[in-house]
């Protein structure tokens, strides 16, 4: 049996041309190094894809028929990076700040299917106990510190999880503090002021902590290409003497690859990594969205691109899983998620009289 999946990752950009500069950039990345990958690593990745994959396809099921209300914008396109990052990093250890499109990271997280499933429809067994939905996902047993309804408000919140960490073991004397945060944005928070101000800071007080844009073209209508004077958003860490590197969003192995080695410089003082995932969204913006802006020809690319069918080759061409195999893990994940939604809507709703509980700090 093959021992991994080979480092090597240049691929195919048949139609990039047609596709726009974004998608040229990934015949050209500075950086193409994937992680090994053995079987239970290769499995691992596979299970948790999946199970956002199928979570979020669920999540739109359950909207069109009246069931789920609110904004909600789905991950479809984008697990590799959600699982390429916080699958390299330490759950319970090291910590995790998300966005509105945060069911993923939740889940990638360790957060219960239930949990999560349960807070989209407001029921008091969520995890931010039917306060919080979609867009405000929050976990601190499984270190997710929220997901944030505005672009940028989570990254001063990650930056303050890394200055604790960094304090800790500086000032406290605890040398086995060396978590690490991983900071999840997208493009379009990369022309807000938060994105720069944090940046700076993380370089100047050296803290671990990896800003992780998900840059997927489009800011809800807005290309990407048309907000920003430089597209190239891994290239403004050098303002700042920090480490940047851009990675295929949609290779979860080069998204772990490049988490490893962001991990590598945080934990042994180096600093903060700017880790710019060249990504997808296979859906629109929210499900509210028609998603009639974007061309056709483009998301047919991208659809070519599917993180999910590239590491399913990888795994049965490297020999380390079968298709039956995989066929398997999908059919245990589908009834985790019909699970989840049998158990979210008999779950009881928050109790009216606790309306005030949680809005501010309780004592132990």
């Amino acid at each position: 049996m093959s021992q991994g999946i080979a480092k090597a990752s240049n691929q195919s950009t048949t139609g990039a041309l047609d596709a726009g500069p974004h998608a040229e950039r990934l015949s050209n990345l500075l950086s193409a190094k994937r992680a090994n990958c053995n079987r239970e690593i290769g499995l691992d990745l596979f299970r948790d894809m999946t199970l956002g994959r199928r979570f979020e396809d669920k999540c739109a099921e359950m909207y069109y028929r009246g069931k789920m209300f609110g904004f909600v914008h789905l991950y479809n396109g984008q697990e590799a990076v959600s699982t390429g990052v916080i699958g390299a990093m330490k759950k319970k250890h090291d910590w995790f700040c998300s966005t509105y499109r945060d069911h993923v990271h939740a889940l990638s997280a360790g957060v219960p299917a239930r949990e999560v499933m349960s807070e989209l429809f407001g029921k008091e067994t969520g995890c931010s106990k039917g306060r919080g939905g979609s867009m405000h996902l929050f976990s601190k047993e499984h270190h997710l510190l929220g997901g944030y309804a505005f672009i940028g408000e989570g990254i001063p919140v990650a930056l303050g999880a890394a200055f604790t960490s960094r304090y800790k073991k500086d000032a406290l004397n605890d040398k086995s503090s060396d978590s690490v945060t991983a900071a999840f944005f997208g493009d379009g928070t990369c022309n807000n002021g938060q994105f720069f101000e944090c940046l700076n800071m993380a370089q100047l007080w050296k803290l671990p902590i990896i800003f992780v844009v998900e840059n997927n073209k489009w800011a809800i209508g807005m290309a990407h290409d048309r907000a920003t004077s430089d597209p190239e958003i891994w290239r403004k860490a050098q303002a700042f003497g920090m480490k940047g590197e851009e990675v295929d969003g949609m290779d979860v192995l080069a998204v772990r690859g490049a988490t490893e080695r962001a991990l590598q410089r945080a934990r042994s003082g180096e600093g903060p990594t700017l880790l710019e995932c060249l990504t997808y969204r296979f859906r629109g913006h929210s499900l509210a969205d028609p998603d009639e802006l974007r061309e056709e020809k483009e998301k047919e690319f991208w659809s070519k691109r599917d993180p999910l069918k590239k590491l399913e080759k990888d795994l049965i061409e490297s020999s380390l899983a079968t298709k039956e195999e995989l066929k398997a893990i999908e059919k245990e994940i589908d009834a985790e998620v019909i699970d989840s939604v049998e158990f979210a809507l008999s779950a009881p709703d928050p109790n009216p009289e606790e309306l005030n509980k949680y809005i501010w700090a309780e004592k132990d």
